[in-house]
């Protein structure tokens, strides 16, 4: 009898775990369906350069087109699944990521679509002050490194030179490199972006060493003196072993990905996001206003849009669906 009934209980466990998943499943999937046709859902990633995206573009179609936008933080890859939930629309700014794509585009489970670039060129590297290259020459090679390792040693590395990351999360290739060349560095992980330039900057007014992680666009390079360390060019297959990596970063044609649903809905929200396209200057020129300048995202990307008027205004559609 007590087999019986354990059968029992577990049938009906059972049969609510289904219904718990089917139920959870559903929903995931009519979020889109249940969201106001007036609100854009705008997946926020953590760095200062896709903040300025976000800013310029939910005051635009807050201004100009009287739409509702969230800004939703989320880390990369967590975006691209809420985007495949329904719980997102647009992500603005796509560094790679192509097993993203293939795993939720058009020949994957067809959630998500390329929307093609917004105009910035991204290109990832590693960083240092000028001031250090000018006490030694060629640091700022892989010979150079691995000779003058010692310069970089921090409590957190130890025995080796400290590499400054910001967020594991990132798009990253520095283990490999390290691997490949040799080079007895340690990667530090600051843990964001925020955190990680507040560190080199700190280090920077009292020039002392520092080499790290960063990109462009990036506003900290109009505001520093650096020097990029001169790995040999990207080519195809360079980086296809991640333990194993002799090249630098690729250069990235910077892109938008858009929920399926809300390409097909062909709004005029849509519409301005699909004509947006500005270039590396413009995102440096808000995002530095955010970093540098302590100003509200909000503030920063109404002084843009009102300064650049003929930078922004062919985003704009005629129609409001309004």
């Amino acid at each position: 009898m007590r087999k019986i009934g354990n059968r029992s209980l577990l049938a009906k466990a059972a049969v609510v775990l289904l219904a718990l998943l089917v139920t959870s499943s559903c929903a995931m999937r009519t979020t889109s369906m249940l969201r106001d046709p007036n609100t854009v859902r705008i997946a926020l990633n953590s760095w200062v350069g896709y903040e300025a995206d976000a800013a310029v573009i939910k005051h635009l179609l807050e201004q100009e087109l009287n739409y509702e936008v969230q800004l939703i933080q989320l880390a990369e890859q967590p975006s691209w699944q809420a985007l495949d939930q329904g719980a997102a629309d647009v992500i603005l700014e796509n560094w790679g990521h192509e097993d993203l794509l293939e795993t939720y585009g058009p020949d994957g489970n067809g959630t998500v679509l390329d929307g093609g670039p917004n105009g910035n060129i991204g290109h990832i590297g590693w960083y240092m002050p000028e001031y250090l290259v000018e006490e030694y020459p060629d640091i700022n090679t892989p010979e150079g490194l691995r000779e003058h390792s010692d310069v970089f040693q921090t409590p957190e590395s130890g025995d080796k030179g400290e590499f400054l990351a910001g967020a594991p999360g990132f798009v990253t290739q520095d283990q490999g490199m390290i691997n490949h060349y040799d080079l007895p560095f340690e990667i530090v992980y600051a843990g964001s972006e925020a955190s990680q330039l507040t560190e080199v900057q700190k280090r920077y007014e009292r020039e002392e060493p520092v080499l790290f992680y960063s990109q462009e666009p990036s506003w900290v390079q109009n505001q520093l003196d650096l020097v990029r360390v001169e790995f040999p060019e990207w080519t195809e297959g360079c980086t296809d072993d991640p333990d194993d990596i002799a090249c630098d970063y690729p250069r990235y044609d910077l892109n938008k990905i858009y929920r399926t649903g809300f390409a097909e809905e062909d709004s005029a929200a849509f519409e301005l996001i699909d004509r947006w396209k500005w270039d590396n200057t413009d995102q440096n020129a808000v995002a530095q206003k955010i970093a540098d300048g302590n100003m509200d995202r909000a503030d920063a990307a109404a002084e843009w849009v009102e300064n650049n008027p003929d930078v922004w205004q062919s985003w704009v559609p005629e129609r409001t669906d309004r």
